[in-house]
């Protein structure tokens, strides 16, 4: 029984680790459960050794391609319809394992011989493609292909052969049997025919072809024909660039009449120089002569702190419907003078966006005018209020605004509220945020990490850490009286970075 299947083609799977084999049967040994091919092909590849052979354990599915003729002949007692069995004792079982299981019987039809009497069937076998007659069907099934071969197969009939005509069988044997000359010969010699890769890759000069994209590419201005030979290609131009040529852009916009001591540059480049702590006073007084008071100032700065604020806090990451659970909680030091007013708006608005704030601010018994009236509005957000440093929590907390140095008074630094308030800050692990720092030449008490500074930046030291400024809404003319031509850095933002020239 084992001899019936040397000659025949079949498609061995073996897994996915080892692939499909293809190829002609050369010995079948039931004793030791093998199976061995002659001529294989591995995965649609010709192999390079003769013989392969394979074990029951490592066979996964068998189809039979094509049957030998002397090994289909059917004998007369098993009648037209009898059929072959090939049990594989390896298979797939249900748990992935390469242990053989038990797997049904696949079905081989046996193949009769051709008939050469008038009338006769030749039932054509049917299984399964394997990938290596996928891929030469695509060749086969062309229509030059078809129109040669037919032609081919007319003329071997001979002169005196005419076509089978179509008759009254009821399997239509006829056009089996032309089916059969048209499309029914052996594979062996395609198989046998390796694709040629590295020939055909060298007819792909890469070099070539890399060297004429680099030329191109670097043909930024050069002339490329389109139309005419005179015409010329534009500029290549980035994302961000302007294809309308303009004026060369001036980075020195602001120019004050006495420069201080230290520059900054935005973002796109701007410089931004410092003022001295005079100019910026009589720039301010400026400002409230003509209508910009003290509370209008106050209630801009709160405004631009406190944006700043909500974005140091994390911005819309953080403060969303669905994190009401996880509120900042943020400490503001003011002091008795005009920052720490300024201290109590940011506050005031930071309360109205959500946020938990702690104010400390000491006992006195006289208060200025704008510190009181700012109070009043934050007593109305619902924010807590501490005189006592003991009152502030002793766990770290978001953020802290510091609002406890005025440029005018320094004596107050020597104040025992402001040495505790000001240890305070230093030995809570929250980052700190100074509003209108004072200049570089007095101390500061807190480290800070960021600084914001008001219309135009004073020259602090390092310590007040990364330098912001922000928009108080002082006219142009307002700066050009006190001798300051100036032009809006902001664009299209009431507080940007500055940088250190």
């Amino acid at each position: 029984m084992a001899s019936d299947w040397i000659g025949c083609l079949v498609s061995i799977h073996c897994g996915p680790t080892l692939g499909v084999y293809q190829g002609e049967v050369s010995s079948v040994d039931q004793t030791s459960q093998t199976i061995s091919l002659r001529l294989p092909f591995h995965n649609g590849v010709k192999c390079t050794v003769p013989e392969v052979t394979f074990s029951a354990m490592d066979i996964k599915d068998i189809k039979i391609l094509e049957i030998r003729k002397s090994s289909t002949e059917v004998p007369k007692q098993n009648g037209p319809d009898s059929s072959s069995t090939l049990t594989p004792h390896g298979g797939r079982n249900d748990k992935g394992g390469g242990a053989p299981g038990n797997s049904a019987p696949l079905t081989v039809p046996n193949k009769t011989e051709h008939k050469t009497q008038e009338g006769g069937v030749s039932p054509v076998p049917h299984y399964s493609k394997s990938y290596g007659e996928r891929h030469m069907d695509m060749a086969v099934q062309s229509k030059g292909f078809r129109r040669r071969h037919n032609s081919w197969s007319s003329s071997c009939r001979g002169p005196n052969q005419a076509t089978p005509k179509k008759n009254g069988l009821k399997n239509g044997g006829h056009m089996k049997n032309k089916d059969d000359e048209c499309f029914g010969d052996g594979m062996e010699d395609v198989l046998d025919e390796d694709f040629d890769f590295e020939g055909n890759l060298a007819l792909f000069d890469k070099a070539a072809v890399f060297s004429q994209i680099d030329s191109s590419e670097r043909r930024g201005n050069g002339a490329r024909s389109r139309g005419t030979s005179g015409e010329q290609t534009p500029s290549r131009y980035r994302h961000d660039e302007n294809i309308l040529e303009a004026k060369p852009v001036v980075y020195r916009q602001i120019i004050v009449p006495q420069n201080g001591t230290k520059e900054y540059s935005t973002d796109s480049g701007l410089v931004v120089p410092s003022i001295s702590f005079e100019l910026h006073k009589r720039l301010l007084a400026a400002a409230e002569s003509h209508g910009l008071s003290l509370e209008r100032r106050l209630e801009m700065t709160g405004v631009c702190a406190s944006q700043m604020a909500l974005t140091l806090l994390g911005g819309p990451n953080r403060l969303t419907p669905k994190n009401v659970h996880q509120r900042p909680t943020v400490v503001l030091l003011c002091g008795p003078h005009v920052q720490g007013a300024q201290g109590i708006s940011c506050g005031r608005h930071l309360a109205n966006h959500e946020v938990e704030i702690i104010l400390f601010l000491p006992n006195f018994v006289k208060m200025l005018e704008a510190i009181t009236s700012e109070l009043a509005l934050f007593g109305k957000t619902g924010g807590k209020l501490v005189s006592n440093v003991k009152d502030l929590p002793e766990t770290p907390v978001d953020l802290v605004i510091n609002c406890l140095d005025s440029h005018e008074n320094g004596f107050l630094r020597e104040q025992p509220w402001y040495k505790a308030a000001a240890d305070w800050a230093n030995q809570n692990r929250a980052p700190v945020l100074s509003i209108d720092p004072p200049v570089s030449g007095q101390a500061h008490a807190v480290e800070a990490k960021w600084s914001l500074s008001l219309g135009l930046p004073l020259p602090v030291s390092e310590d007040a850490g990364r330098v912001y400024l922000c928009d108080i809404g002082i006219p142009r003319q307002v700066f050009q009286e006190v001798g300051i031509k100036y032009h809006s850095p902001f664009g299209c933002k009431f507080v940007i970075p500055l940088h250190s020239v």
